[in-house]
C-alpha cells in the first residue's frame, strides 16, 4: 500500500525516538509493520527469528539503526521465551516505545483492555492502540477510556482516517518520548 503523503525522515522529519515497536495479540504479520510503516514513512525492520526469541539483543541491535524505523513483533509481546521473562519485560526495561494493533474484532472485547493493562502495568511507553481495519466506531472507542489513536484503513479508502491516524500516532509518540525522556536500558 502506498499512502499519498508520508512523513518521514526524507522530508526532514525529527523522529521522537529512534523507532516504535509495533505490537499485536498473537504477534504482528510483515505486512501490517509495512502498512503502518508506509503511513508514517517509517521503514520497516525485519523481524527475524533470532531477533524475536531474544529481546535484548534484539534492543541491543536496534541502537545501531538509524532513526525512522518500526519493528513488526511477530510474536505475540506476552508470550513466555526460552529465557526467562518475555518482550513486554525488556521493551519496558529499554523504555522502548511501542503501538499495540488490533484487528477490528478484537476492538471490542478483551484483548484491547488486556493488552493495554498489561503494557501500562509493565510501564511500556504505549504510543496508543491502532485498530486495523473497519468498522471504525469512534464514539465507543471513546468511551472504552483506552489510548486509541485511530484506525488503519486499508488501500487508500480513507486518507481522511489515514491522515488523522498518522497525526495522532506522531503526537502522542512525542509525548510520550517526552515523558520518558533520559534513554534507560538494562544493566550488561
Amino acid at each position: 500500500m502506498t499512502f499519498t503523503q508520508p512523513i518521514g525522515p526524507s522530508e526532514g522529519m525529527s523522529w521522537p525516538s529512534a523507532g516504535v515497536v509495533l505490537v499485536a495479540p498473537g504477534g504482528v504479520s510483515s505486512a501490517d509493520g509495512q502498512l503502518l510503516a508506509g503511513l508514517l514513512g517509517l521503514r520497516s525492520l525485519s523481524d527475524a527469528a533470532g531477533r524475536a526469541a531474544d529481546p535484548n539483543a534484539a534492543l541491543t541491535a536496534l541502537q545501531t539503526e538509524p532513526s525512522g524505523w518500526l519493528l513488526p513483533l511477530s510474536v505475540d509481546p506476552a508470550a513466555e521465551l526460552a529465557q526467562p521473562g518475555c518482550w513486554v519485560d525488556a521493551l519496558a526495561a529499554w523504555r522502548q516505545p511501542v503501538v499495540l494493533q488490533l484487528q477490528a474484532a478484537q476492538a471490542t472485547a478483551g484483548p484491547a483492555r488486556a493488552y493495554a493493562a498489561l503494557l501500562e502495568a509493565a510501564q511500556v511507553p504505549l504510543v496508543g492502540l491502532v485498530q486495523l481495519g473497519e468498522p471504525w466506531q469512534p464514539q465507543r472507542r471513546r468511551a472504552d477510556g483506552l489510548p486509541w489513536l485511530g484506525w488503519l484503513p486499508a488501500a487508500d479508502r480513507d486518507p481522511d482516517a489515514a491522515a488523522a491516524l498518522r497525526l495522532a500516532l506522531i503526537t502522542r509518540w512525542r509525548l510520550s518520548s517526552a515523558r520518558g525522556a533520559g534513554h534507560v536500558h538494562p544493566a550488561a
